[in-house]
């Protein structure tokens, strides 16, 4: 991987914006900085998002009459493996250059530690599969995939220690409810129970 796609990562992390794009920035907000080149999905009149590729984009709104609050985003780093750089949206590219079809989570970490930057370890209710971590300052979440009993490498290419997905925003509540609720318990006997505009990643 080029050090300018792994520059993308860390600035992320550190700054919890996509080229300056915030989670709760509004759609058109968004695609000033993005570009119009996206998907728009959407399960009903409350919850809508944009698939820039790689990155995607939540929002939601009480009713039709009501404006688009933003929610959150995801850079769903596991779409590399399989469909490559090219997937990664064209501003991002053109600000960052080729991005490699792995991103390894040691190595992310590293730089991140390199920077006086710093990850929590939170509970996962699909441990031991993945692990989360959780940069404080910026909100910012990171999940990796992780050992399975017998397989090394996953459908897709995915790798162990690969990171699956980067999302933001994740506050220090959110964090809190993960640690009371998958804290020390056996993951396969929990599912995800939070509701709303959180439960669409």
């Amino acid at each position: 991987m080029t050090p300018h796609s792994l520059a993308f990562y860390v600035d992320v992390l550190t700054s919890g914006t996509v080229l300056g794009a915030q989670p709760t920035d509004s759609p058109d907000q968004v695609t000033a900085i993005l570009g119009a080149d996206y998907a728009e999905n959407s399960f009903d009149d409350q919850s809508m998002w944009r698939d820039y590729g790689m990155v995607e984009f939540f929002w939601c709104r009480e009713s039709r009459d009501h404006p688009w609050v933003g929610h959150h985003f995801s850079l769903q780093v596991h779409r590399l493996s399989t469909l490559g750089g090219s997937t990664v949206n064209g501003a991002i590219r053109e600000r960052y250059g080729r991005f490699d079809r792995h991103l390894r989570f040691g190595k992310l970490e590293r730089l991140l530690a390199n920077r006086g930057v710093h990850l929590e370890d939170v509970p996962d209710p699909n441990a031991p599969a993945y692990t989360l971590h959780w940069q404080p300052a910026s909100q910012v979440s990171v999940l990796t995939r992780r050992a399975h009993e017998r397989t090394k490498y996953w459908r897709g290419g995915d790798r162990l220690g690969d990171v699956y997905k980067v999302s933001s925003s994740m506050t220090a509540d959110q964090v809190a409810w993960y640690r009371s609720h998958y804290g020390g318990r056996n993951a396969n006997d929990l599912g995800s129970d939070r509701g709303g505009c959180s439960a669409v990643t």
